[in-house]
């Protein structure tokens, strides 16, 4: 994840191959139920202003990330799965209950969308660092027109890595190793 951006705006075709490929992200009944709300230049002032706290904001640890010349904010709809697992063809699966379902699918799609959108970024030699939203997003969802009932996951600033940037902190944690993560048959301890 970049954490220091330049201030070099970022090429519109690139931004665009990269929300492309997020669009090809699968999906719990090809629901699609994501949107990303992108934000360049002067808009992303809103973003900070609604989104961040004051004192966060104060910080002079943050002004790289703050420099980011874009940010998308994804966002899941809900209502999106309940409409169309109400459909004839996906009626019995959903039974109308969707909300009962073990896994939230319009969150886990939208996980997925994200994560080929961060790496369309990094295809394009961009940096991104997603990040959670620490104040809640309705007066600035409002205030873009955003409907009723999107959620955001979080938001990606977006940029040109500036040469001041650094790892933060986790990246010194090591990956790890295959045999910790992958249980064959059943689970084995590491």
């Amino acid at each position: 994840m970049c954490r220091s951006f330049s201030d070099r705006p970022v090429p519109p075709e690139a931004l665009d191959r990269a929300l492309s490929l997020a669009t090809r992200a699968p999906s719990a009944g090809n629901t699609q139920g994501w949107a990303f709300l992108v934000l360049e230049g002067a808009e992303t002032e809103k973003f900070w202003r609604h989104t961040a706290q004051p004192s966060w904001l104060e910080n002079p640890d943050h002004p790289g990330l703050l420099r980011a010349p874009a940010i998308v904010v994804p966002l899941a709809s809900r209502a999106s799965y309940v409409e169309r697992y109400s459909e004839p063809d996906k009626a019995r699966a959903g039974e109308g209950r969707v909300g009962e379902w073990q896994v939230p699918y319009w969150l886990v799609d939208t996980g997925f969308a994200t994560m080929l959108f961060l790496l369309g970024l990094r295809q394009e030699g961009l940096g991104a660092s997603f990040f959670a939203l620490h104040r809640p997003a309705s007066a600035f969802l409002e205030e873009l027109g955003v409907p009723a009932g999107w959620e955001p996951l979080g938001a990606i600033a977006l940029g040109w890595p500036a040469p001041d940037d650094k790892a933060g902190s986790s990246a010194s944690r090591p990956r790890k190793q295959l045999s910790e993560v992958v249980h064959r048959g059943c689970w084995h301890a590491p």
